[in-house]
């Protein structure tokens, strides 16, 4: 066994491409074929989008599945991880886009009330913490949907139920939320998100992300309306806490569900501080010599709460050196070094031809593993 070096990867998926678990498996391969008894301990990373869940299966967590509403209302399986009392939820395994037939969007009426159903199985698996990661939704119903399976009643000036979606909210008249899970009163709820927007105006859910949900410019306007009256009639009902909470970094997340989550009670946290803790890095980190981490793209999104930004400032805290590995480098070297990452290995590197590294990435990415190895482990 080579005792000089131990090697951590904790890396996010590449999007499109690799999960963060075959991330792993892939640098390992390519390091060992330098290094054949180097010692690699794999922590595969998220940020509290779309792979939360599988992240922390990887790191030992139980995975649970459950049926719940997808966000146009038909059943699918969805799945949250639990150990020892802390649950993992991830709002796109119920609420995503990959939730979503394929070239489908509805940025009006898609509803996070399966998200809703998914935090209910966690309480009824006896969840105390509950980790919310909250990104990659189809939704932009600021939690409404969410809030409603836990309870909550929304309803237009007839006394009807408004319809799901953001759009609906444009009719709401009055909302009950005493009815709410009273298990939500003893529980931690955490939301774990990598961007900060307000719910509405300019860097709000619907202006900032409406458009990748397939929101045309009226469409952004009728949901940010909707979503801003939303809020005043919350504010009828819960008080002056419900307009701070719309104007709370992280309430804009996930078309607005974070803002539901914040109603709740959640504590709002950066998702990849938030996975770490949970996945148990510090303690993996203490082990490590060298650090690799990485995602599909690195590029200026990646400086602003993304995995391997997280990663790099932990171990740079611990003085631990870091390299990435990326499907694609956006950044200069000085950024870079910012950010604490010693060196970044593009795939584009070895091909250059983008299509094809989305295509071969794993073989790929185990060629980059080999430069890696070559230049910090020999």
């Amino acid at each position: 066994m080579n005792d000089t070096h131990r090697v951590l990867i904790a890396a996010d998926k590449f999007k499109g491409s690799l999960t963060a678990v075959q991330v792993a498996e892939r640098v390992t391969a390519g390091l060992r074929r330098v290094v054949p008894d180097l010692a690699v301990e794999s922590l595969p990373v998220a940020d509290g989008g779309d792979g939360t869940v599988d992240a922390a299966v990887a790191a030992g967590f139980e995975r649970r599945e459950v049926r719940v509403a997808g966000p146009l209302g038909h059943e699918v399986t969805a799945a949250f991880a639990l150990r020892d009392g802390t649950a993992v939820v991830e709002m796109a395994e119920a609420s995503g886009l990959q939730r979503l037939p394929a070239g489908v969007f509805a940025p009006l009426t898609a509803s996070t009330y399966g998200s809703g159903e998914l935090l209910r199985a966690a309480l009824d698996a006896g969840a105390r913490t509950i980790v919310f990661g909250v990104g990659g939704s189809a939704t932009t119903d600021g939690g409404a949907g969410m809030l409603s399976a836990l309870g909550a009643r929304f309803r237009d000036a007839d006394g009807e139920p408004v319809t799901p979606g953001g759009e609906g909210l444009a009719a709401l008249a009055s909302a009950d939320l005493s009815d709410l899970d009273p298990r939500l009163a003893s529980v931690e709820l955490v939301l774990a998100s990598d961007v900060d927007n307000p719910l509405t105006g300019p860097k709000g859910a619907p202006t900032v992300y409406g458009p990748q949900k397939g929101a045309s410019p009226d469409d952004v306007t009728a949901l940010d309306a909707a979503l801003a009256h939303y809020a005043t009639v919350l504010e009828k009902t819960v008080g002056p806490a419900a307009a701070e909470h719309a104007a709370s970094p992280g309430a804009g997340a996930a078309g607005g569900i974070g803002y539901g989550a914040l109603l709740l009670g959640a504590r709002f946290r950066p998702g990849i501080e938030v996975m770490l803790d949970v996945l148990g890095f510090a303690t993996a980190l203490e082990r490590a010599t060298l650090v690799i981490t990485g995602e599909g793209s690195l590029d200026e999104q990646t400086l602003h709460g993304k995995a391997p930004a997280g990663v790099a400032a932990a171990a740079r805290a611990a003085g631990k050196e870091v390299v990435a590995v990326c499907g694609r480098l956006a950044l200069p070297p000085v950024e870079l070094g910012w950010a604490g990452i010693r060196r970044a290995y593009p795939l584009t590197d070895v091909e250059p031809d983008l299509g094809k590294c989305i295509a071969d990435a794993g073989p790929i990415l185990e060629r980059v593993a080999e430069g890696i190895a070559r230049d910090f482990l020999n």
